[in-house]
Parts: C-alpha cells; structure tokens; sequence
C-alpha cells in the first residue's frame, strides 16, 4: 500500500489531465433521499479518465523505452488517452483496434497523431496481435490496467474527491472492467479514509471481478456483454484482482436496462451524455440503495466516460423505461369478442399504454404484446399482473424476456402459417464490411433461414436473431459452424416471447 501511496502522490497526470468536479446531483438526491455526488471524468480532454493512467505510464518511461516508440490495443478510451499522451511526449505511437471499432474512435485517435491498425473482431484479438508486434518491432507495450503507473494514475482521482469533499462520505461506486480503475481508487481510499466502503459495478454479463472475488482466484468468462463495452473485459487484471482482494468492500452487478436508466439519470442532472460504462457507477449506486434502503448518506459515483456513439441514444431512450421500472411488458391473452379490449383498457385504470401490438390469429383467443406506464416501484408489476389474471386474463410477464425486448416486439404481425422446423438462436453479429455475406456463405447451403431480425444499437455488435430450419440430428454441426466464426449465440426455441408471437402454428406444413 505505502509504494502506491508515493506513486499516486507523484504521478505526473497533470500534464495533460485535469481535476475533474464533484458535482452534486439535486434530482438523483431528492429521489434517492441521500446526497448523491458524480465525479465527473467525462470532462477530460478524452472525455474519459484512462488519460490519468495512460500518461502516467507513458511519462514514467526510460529515454530508452520511449525511443522504441509505445504501442497499445484498445476499441477506444485507452487509445485516445495513450495517443494524446505520446503526442504531448513527443513519442510515436501504434494503436491495435479491433475491426468492429466505430469509424468516430478511430478517427479519434488518428487525429491525435497516432498510427492504428484494425485486427480482429474483439479487444482480446486486437491484444493478442499488439503483443505480437510489440515483439517483433520491440515497441514498449501500454497496458490499459493491469500496470502499477496506470493504477497509481487512476489512483489520482481518489486523490481529488477528498480534497474536494473532506465531511463524511459513506461510499465510493466505481465502474469496474480490468480492475485498474477501481485498484486505484481503492488503495488511495483505504489508506486515508479506510472507513469509507468501496464498491465494484459491473454489468450482470461482464462481472469477472465478482466472479474471481467470489472463487478467490481469477477466472476467465466465457463470454461477456457488449453493451457496455468500455468494461467488457473478460479476466480481471492480476494486480488490479490482488488489490481489490483486500480494499474492495462489495460488487454490485446491473443490468442494460437500469444502465439505459442511469444515463437518463445523469442527463437530467448535468444535461450530459455518459457512455453505457460512464454510468455503470450511477447504477450500481441506485441499486445498492434499493437493497439496502439507506437514507442520509453521501454516496459518491465515478462517471466514468463520455465516448457514446450518437445512434445508441434510440436503443437507451427505449430500454430506460424498463429500466427506471416505469413500463411494463406484459403478453396478454384477449378474447377474440366484442368488447373484451375495453374491458381490459378499463382495468388498466389511469395508466397510460406505451405500446400495443396485436395480429388476428386465432378465432377464440388474441394474443397481445403490451407497454404499460408504471409508477417507477417494483411492486407495482406483480400488482398489474395479479390484477389483470383475477379478472380472466391469461399474462406472461415480459419485462425481463430480453428476446422479447430485443426482437419480438418489433416483430409481432403474425405466426407462421405452420410447424417450420425451425430452431430459433439469438447471437451477436460483428458490425463489419461483408460479416452477412461471409457468415451466409460460412452457413452454405446446408441449412435454410426461415426467419431473420437485426437490431442495431450503435455498438461494435449488433443483435440478431433467426430461425433455421433443420433435423434435429444437425444442430450440433450448425452450433459448431457459429462458434467456429466465433459468434456468441443462445438457443431461443423455447422462448415464450417468440412461441406467443411468432411461432408456427399447430398446423403440419405439407410436403415440399
């Protein structure tokens, strides 16, 4: 610990860093009944706070080491602070992006003066082939975190929020992906303040550290969420994991939708646009509030990052609802008769509906897709649902259905005509020139698609989700086709949102 304090204190951020504010939230406050503080790392020069830890490393160089030049894989914040650093130390720089990286971030970091090269389809392929060149050029490699001067650069803002706020202060939320972040702020903390608690986020898809924390050891996931991709990190770093072990008190895990939420939280607070890992914190401390039902604290949120494409908003704006506990999804049963859809609206009392999707199927029963405005209390779902099967409604609750909320309710306008065959998989597909064209013709002719959605949501991954007809003797073979392109998939033939609104219908096909 006392090594970490003398390089946190001695890092060099300033040089290109600046102190951030610790803004007070008035509505999160008010909502929450604690005072809620966001340390705003947004506000960097690269909109985000790895610049700290970046340029300390950099700065902390030999002549020697600088004069090969540094070079660093990453799909974004790492790569604006590592260019912008070596631009301001005169030091060439190669960035190892992966193909999926959005034109704006590459151009980003370009126009800082660094070269970049495109590889791979993930972060960790991108890593792999910068290790490889940092060999075989002899480059001086710049880990993202898992490196003491990085952690000791991050470490600096610790630093600044208890200069800036030296009352009490019951918690610290910090975003968590490799570990460094939170490494940093950790060790400062309990060092100075070590009542104060300091606890981990994490998406609920992307939690390594609490997974390594609970196994005492670092494990590698197998596969982690991309909406938050500035944290998709799949292993904890080793030094980060070895400082958290001992100065991390919890890790909260939130969902997409309560971060969509926290985004909205944050712009109707400061009229900012945090990135999905920007508010991972913002989450993490409503949640932990809701569970623990604290009142009168000061709680401190790190926001974290700013560099969100703009065509993600439509995807945030859709899921804070849901996220904010504000609408409901339900599937409904209607009587296919007269006057059976007032009376439904008419139990609904004075709530708003913020969808309504319906096709003719079946001459007895309708099934219908349906938004509900909600009070924002947790409570007030089951409640709905209590209510509306009392009175002879059949309801499926599809709030939490995440195929429902990807895909089928974009959807609904009719089953298929009969049973297809089909099996149905959800998969993330890479936002790349030619990906349909290489993955149909990876498929071949073996097997016909009898249903295809594509969601977009501004990220390096899009969301899609098909049926493919086939015996059930092929499946394996077509599960090994996906994962030999290296695609995330999941069986979805069982989903009732897809078996309600989509599905075929009992009738056999004939014979083609």
């Amino acid at each position: 610990m006392q090594s970490y304090i003398e390089k946190i204190l001695r890092a060099k951020v300033y040089d290109v860093a600046v102190e951030t504010p610790l803004d007070f939230a008035p509505s999160l406050s008010t909502r929450l009944n604690n005072a809620v503080y966001l340390k705003r790392e947004d506000l960097q020069p690269v909109f985000s706070f790895k610049l700290r830890g970046a340029y300390n490393k950099i700065a902390s160089l030999t002549e020697e080491e600088r004069a090969k030049g540094v070079i660093a894989a990453s799909a974004g914040n790492h790569a604006q602070g590592v260019a912008l650093s070596a631009k301001k130390l005169g030091i060439k720089a190669l960035i190892v992006m992966p193909n999926t990286t959005p034109e704006i971030k590459v151009n980003s970091v370009k126009a800082r003066g660094a070269e970049t090269i495109l590889f791979g389809d993930s972060y960790d392929e991108a890593y792999e082939h910068a290790k490889q060149i940092a060999l075989e050029k002899d480059m001086t490699f710049v880990h993202p975190y898992d490196d003491a001067d990085v952690i000791a650069g991050q470490g600096t803002i610790a630093m600044e929020i208890l200069r800036q706020k030296n009352d009490a202060i019951n918690a610290i939320f910090v975003p968590v992906g490799g570990g460094g972040l939170i490494a940093g702020i950790a060790v400062y903390i309990k060092f100075v303040r070590p009542e104060i608690k300091i606890i981990g986020v994490e998406p609920e898809d992307s939690n390594c550290l609490q997974q390594a924390l609970s196994a005492k050891r670092r494990v590698v996931l197998k596969q982690v969420g991309l909406f938050a991709d500035g944290v998709a990190v799949k292993q904890i770093g080793k030094e980060p994991f070895r400082l958290a072990h001992h100065y991390v008190d919890e890790v909260i895990t939130v969902s997409t939708d309560e971060i969509c939420a926290a985004i909205k939280d944050i712009f109707d607070d400061t009229r900012s646009i945090a990135e999905p890992a920007g508010a991972l914190s913002v989450a993490g401390l409503k949640k932990y509030v809701d569970i623990k039902q604290v009142t009168g604290e000061t709680l401190i949120a790190i926001e974290s990052g700013a560099n969100v494409n703009f065509d993600r908003l439509r995807y945030v704006a859709e899921r804070s609802l849901v996220g904010e506990h504000r609408e409901i999804l339900l599937a409904v049963s209607i009587p296919e008769i007269p006057g059976s859809f007032l009376k439904f609206c008419k139990l609904l009392g004075g709530r708003s509906l913020t969808e309504f999707n319906y096709r003719y199927f079946d001459s007895a029963m309708a099934q219908v897709f349906v938004g509900i405005s909600s009070s924002g209390k947790e409570s007030d779902r089951a409640q709905l649902i209590s209510q509306l099967q009392e009175q002879g409604f059949p309801v499926t609750d599809m709030t939490t259905n995440e195929l429902a909320k990807e895909h089928i309710r974009y959807m609904v306008g009719g089953h298929a005509p009969c049973q297809l065959g089909e099996v149905i998989y959800s998969l993330q597909f890479p936002e790349r020139p030619n990906a349909l064209l290489n993955f149909l013709t990876a498929l071949g002719g073996s097997w016909n698609i009898s249903m295809f959605h594509y969601r977009n949501h501004g990220a390096a991954f899009g969301k899609v989700l098909m049926g493919v007809q086939m015996p059930k003797s092929d499946r394996k073979a077509f599960q090994h086709c996906l994962g030999a392109l290296g695609f995330n998939y999941c069986e979805e033939s069982s989903n009732p949102a897809y078996r309600l609104f989509v599905g075929g219908s009992e009738q056999t096909c004939p014979p083609a």
